[in-house]
């Protein structure tokens, strides 16, 4: 059964308030979970199939550009299509939301981790969560191969990647220009084979219906490209960076630890090609062994938070911050919470400051080429490439889950049971994202009670 409403596929959706639209972003920012893949899925479940805000060719376009960025993909796509709805207080409201809530929700847990050490309660809750995370990864590498892998060369082009990433630890930016060298060639060479719709070059019928922003629809005026648009972008993008980096540098000098946060965390958002475990060895480089914000144990434990919590996994970054501003005591032994969340905010900021400016500044020029073979040849086949990539990330889930003491430790039943119920709640009776987190999570801390008993 499909638990969605009812909706006239034949009828164009009603116009779209900003305050609307702030609405479902505020929820996405709170239902976010599973990773890139996961939110990609729901953002494309939600905005594509079922309120037609924008259509399945002008979202994949869009993600193709996003999957191209450093950053979070999912969070610079909810920024694109934000503001591509609603101008650029839209692409700020939804790529804010994605982030805040997150940011909130981690401040809290962080507190708690390191004012009352580890609890009993998280623990348990933790173990339900772990498995039913690799299912939600599992699951959205389903939705997003059956959509985007149309052909048997896109296939190929996938398990290439997913060979490359898996079997040779190639870098992911070496995977992404490979894709885009083969779609660059595909597209002029074979065309047919590398338009959005596949071998026969018209896309497949998805029974959606019109959208507000459909396939044929014009580019709204504000998303035209123009140079001095650029410029303003860019100013206004280094002039923010600036103003906020002057003021640390100003009141704590060079060497504070929240101007060389800020410092680090400008360059880690610039590397972060591949999601957050592409830049994860980086910023353990950086903070536990280089700068000593937090140990390596505890940078473990912020990477088991920010993967049960909504938001881009890449906000375990504001852990690090956290844990940093209360270890460095950067207000003071007096004010360790407020130290600590100051220092996640200040994180947070230039970490995400670089996605908004990307979208901005690019967009307008994406926008300009969804049309134009010669641009999507390219992003398509690195739509396939990301496929194999997004697979290996659900086996190293996996791997992590079900044997938590590596291939020379015991084998968990318990967690490859809970993450087999899981994937069967997903794939045969579809069942939501916050209802299965709901239902692992109650699982988890059962069994961890039920054994200390």
């Amino acid at each position: 059964m499909n638990p969605q409403p009812e909706i006239d596929s034949n009828a164009r959706p009603a116009p779209l308030s900003f305050w609307a639209a702030l609405g479902f972003w505020l929820k996405l920012g709170f239902i976010s979970f599973g990773g890139p893949a996961g939110q990609i899925a729901v953002m494309h479940a939600e905005l594509v199939e079922r309120r037609r805000w924008i259509s399945e060719r002008r979202f994949l376009h869009a993600l193709n550009y996003c999957m191209l960025l450093p950053g979070p993909e999912a969070q610079q796509l909810a920024t694109y299509i934000g503001w591509l709805l609603h101008r650029g207080w839209g692409g700020i409201v939804a790529g804010g939301l994605f982030v805040l809530p997150s940011l909130f929700i981690l401040v809290g847990l962080s507190w708690l981790y390191m004012a009352h050490g580890q609890l009993p309660l998280v623990a348990g809750i933790f173990y339900g969560l772990k498995p039913a995370v690799t299912a939600l990864v599992l699951h959205a590498a389903h939705r997003i191969g059956t959509r985007a892998l149309k052909n048997g060369w896109l296939w190929a082009i996938a398990g290439a990647a997913f060979v490359a990433i898996f079997a040779l630890d190639a870098p992911f930016p070496l995977i992404v220009l490979g894709a885009a060298l083969l779609g660059h060639l595909g597209g002029r060479y074979a065309p047919a084979l590398f338009t959005p719709g596949g071998a026969h070059g018209q896309a497949r019928p998805q029974g959606h219906g019109p959208a507000l922003i459909d396939d044929h629809s014009p580019t709204p005026p504000h998303a035209l490209f123009s140079r001095a648009r650029l410029a303003r972008v860019l100013l206004l993008g280094l002039g923010l960076w600036a103003l906020v980096f002057g003021l640390l540098l100003a009141r704590w000098g060079w060497q504070g630890t929240l101007t060389q946060m800020g410092w680090f965390f400008t360059k880690a958002a610039l590397l972060t090609f591949g999601g957050a475990y592409a830049v994860l060895p980086y910023v353990y480089q950086g903070a536990v062994e280089q700068q000593q914000w937090l140990s390596g144990a505890q940078m473990i434990d912020g990477l088991a938070l920010g993967e049960t919590t909504p938001g881009p996994l890449i906000m375990v970054v504001a852990f690090v911050g956290f844990v940093g501003g209360w270890v460095k005591q950067v207000c003071g032994p007096d004010a360790l919470l407020l130290g600590g969340a100051l220092a996640a905010s200040v994180v947070t900021f230039f970490t995400f400051l670089p996605s908004f400016v990307f979208i901005f500044a690019g967009a307008p020029l994406i926008e300009s080429t969804h049309g134009n073979l010669k641009f999507t040849a390219p992003l398509t086949a690195i739509t396939a490439a990301v496929v194999g990539v997004i697979l290996n990330l659900a086996l190293f889930f996996a791997f992590h889950v079900l044997w938590p003491r590596g291939f020379g430790g015991p084998f968990d039943w318990v967690s490859a049971l809970i993450a087999l119920a899981a994937s069967v709640a997903l794939f045969r009776f579809k069942l939501g994202v916050l209802p299965l987190l709901a239902a692992c999570a109650g699982a988890g801390l059962l069994l961890k009670l039920w054994s200390a008993q």
